[in-house]
């Protein structure tokens, strides 16, 4: 497959678009601290409603905002294991499947955070942006937008719905402008940039909404995110076996793997981006009326899917379109250019992008011009305006081939690492059944290994031992095939990447084994020793 079918050209901002984008960037101006680490745990001081009313499902990690009417409003942290400026994670949306595929076919797409995630030392881990816990309540909604305080009651926790796009994006402005004037130190930052809410684009929401890194690479691609249980625990949907055709109190049921409730069924949400068609690796040059995603309580459980998307117009013969399935979910987000200096380190990425050189240690590597390089020089070299435009397109084009190439090798790697890791448990397990099995045969057996008991232990025992030497082999052939193909300078970024993704999917304790995979491959860089017993040994030692 060639490279360029990897690009998935894209051109999904309207005149009207960039418009909004512009307004919302202006409403950020006001400066903090770079990288200021938020924390809004004082919120609930200001905020007098009940939890009840607007966190009903209690999760450790809920990020809360206060509203105006002294309410608030809960987020959740959407993680991507990734920091540099023009860095972006890799992804597959929509689904494999012709039907509907102008509408819904896979498609690449990448995504990035806005706010950078630091630990307790301050090392950064990645990025992050913020996405809704709930559908923004009937409460939550007059209290943004009514000039009257609505008293707290269940019957206004139904999602907000009859409401327009235009709407929905004014009561995102009124909170914004709220928060600012109100609240601005409950709002997180980036590089001296105050956070703002709008609603979703369809790639932080279908993100989202298969589990983000809380899953894996299967069970993202699955048609609905993993449900421990039936799916009448998790949505909400057409039938008297669950909504039976009502709207249903937000909170219900349970969340999906990132603690996010009702992205599928109850209220289709609106997104930010206009609708567009898919045709194959891009979107279609049309932009139409806004995207509804999720389905509904009147959608059937067999059309829910996480790639289920609607066009919705902007209006119809009577003014403004409101439909009684359509919801909001806030995102919460900061412009791309937050600054003169991140402006002059993206300028520097650019120039980088398909054209790095890195030494196996891990540094830039300049002392050397790369063939783009050269090509460059000469194309600065040529008079002739016509070819110099010619090659410096084909230079483009080189570089991004490049740059889709270096993408699809650093998913390769993470992809070996988690193999190496995952090896790595099964040589502790299967050394130390191995050792069980010795140890009793050898306890058992001293004195008589002709008796038949023991000739059966001793079968069991050689079975076993052949079970073993192949996994060492297996495990030794992958690590010295990365030492191989990859060199230090490849694999170690994708380290730091790959214990994110398990950290994300609560696999943590899979990181101590890549630990030793790891310190395994360094150790053959160095020496070239095929260690089959120490590499044996250092698995069963692993926790």
């Amino acid at each position: 497959m060639k490279f360029n079918q990897f690009k998935c050209i894209k051109s999904k901002f309207s005149f009207f678009y960039h418009g909004l984008v512009s307004l919302l960037a202006l409403s950020t101006s006001i400066t903090s601290p770079s990288l200021m680490a938020f924390d809004n745990s004082d919120v609930l001081s200001s905020v007098k409603w009940e939890e009840k009313f607007f966190n009903p499902a209690t999760t450790e990690g809920d990020v809360i905002f206060p509203l105006p009417c002294d309410g608030a409003i809960v987020f959740r942290k959407v993680f991507i294991p990734l920091s540099q400026p023009l860095e972006d994670y890799s992804i597959t949306l929509g689904r494999d499947n012709d039907e509907w595929g102008f509408v819904e076919y896979s498609r690449p797409e990448h995504i990035a955070g806005s706010f950078t995630d630091q630990d307790e030392k301050n090392n950064i881990q990645g990025r992050y942006y913020l996405i809704a816990k709930y559908e923004l309540t009937q409460l939550q909604y007059e209290s943004i937008t009514q000039g009257n305080c609505p008293k707290p009651s269940k019957k206004l926790l139904l999602p907000q719905t009859k409401v327009s796009w235009v709407e929905a994006m004014t009561a995102a402005d009124k909170l914004n402008v709220w928060l600012r004037e109100y609240h601005s130190e409950a709002l997180p930052s980036e590089d001296g940039q105050l956070g703002f809410i709008r609603l979703p684009t369809e790639t932080e929401w279908e993100f989202a909404a298969r589990g983000g890194l809380s899953v894996t690479a299967s069970e993202f691609r699955e048609a609905l995110p993993p449900m421990q249980g039936s799916a009448n625990e998790y949505i909400w949907y057409a039938g008297a076996q669950s909504a039976n055709g009502n709207l249903q109190l937000i909170g219900l049921l349970k969340p999906n793997p990132l603690g996010i409730h009702d992205m599928l069924g109850n209220a289709q949400e609106m997104m930010f981006e206009p609708f567009r068609m898919n045709k194959l690796d891009r979107q279609h040059g049309q932009a139409g009326g806004y995207v509804v995603r999720g389905g509904s309580y009147l959608t059937q459980l067999s059309e829910i899917r996480s790639s289920l998307r609607n066009e919705s117009p902007y209006y119809d013969e009577k003014g403004a379109y409101r439909d009684k399935t359509h919801g909001i979910r806030f995102v919460m987000v900061v412009p791309a250019l937050t600054s003169s200096d991140k402006v002059k380190v993206l300028e520097q990425a650019w120039l980088n992008l398909g054209n790095q050189q890195v030494s196996d240690e891990g540094k830039e590597n300049t002392s050397e011009p790369t063939p783009l390089d050269t090509l460059a020089n000469i194309t600065d070299q040529l008079e002739d305006e016509k070819a110099k435009k010619e090659l410096e397109a084909l230079r483009t084009e080189l570089r991004a081939n490049a740059q889709a190439r270096d993408e699809q090798r650093d998913e390769a790697i993470r992809s070996s690492l988690e193999l190496g890791a995952f090896l790595c448990t099964k040589l502790k397990d299967d050394g130390e059944f191995y050792a069980r099995l010795e140890g009793i045969y050898a306890k058992s057996c001293e004195k008589d290994t002709a008796d038949e008991t023991c000739m059966k232990r001793k079968a069991q025992l050689d079975d076993h031992k052949k079970v073993l030497d192949f996994m060492v082999g297996y495990y030794a052939d992958t690590l010295v095939s990365n030492a191989l193909n990859y060199r230090f300078s490849e694999i170690e970024p994708q380290t730091q990447i790959l214990k994110q993704q398990m950290q994300a999917r609560a696999k943590s304790n899979l990181n101590n084994y890549l630990e030793t995979y790891w310190d395994h491959l360094q150790h053959y860089w160095k020496d070239g020793k095929i260690s089959k017993d120490a590499w044996l040994a250092a698995c069963k030692a692993t926790d």
